[in-house]
């Protein structure tokens, strides 16, 4: 499973999820069989050629549209900061998801 989550800085340990609207870094996870099987980064969101199944967002105000409109789940991480939070957060199924409403 490929996940998406916008952050602040290129590094799985000391980055955060930022708003899509501070986006300094995309980190690509391939998540499979519970833990991250490898991870990339990007600059830029246009340069990722792999499906992306799951965005993963700081606020359940963020501007989401268009990627639920590509079929892209959308999940919330209202209180987890760094990377490794999230991902731990959506192995638990903790976090919130916005497509089946708040």
């Amino acid at each position: 499973m490929n996940i998406l989550i916008p952050a602040d800085i290129e590094d799985m340990e000391e980055g955060k999820i930022t708003l899509l609207d501070d986006v300094k870094k995309w980190v690509l996870i391939d998540f499979d069989l519970g833990t991250i099987q490898s991870f990339k980064f990007y600059d830029n969101k246009d340069d990722i050629k792999e499906y992306i199944e799951v965005l993963i967002v700081k606020s359940h105000e963020e501007y989401v549209w268009p990627y639920m409109e590509e079929g892209i789940a959308v999940l919330v991480a209202p209180m987890q900061m760094y990377l490794e939070d999230v991902m731990e957060a959506f192995l638990f199924k903790e976090l919130h998801d916005l497509n089946i409403g708040n």
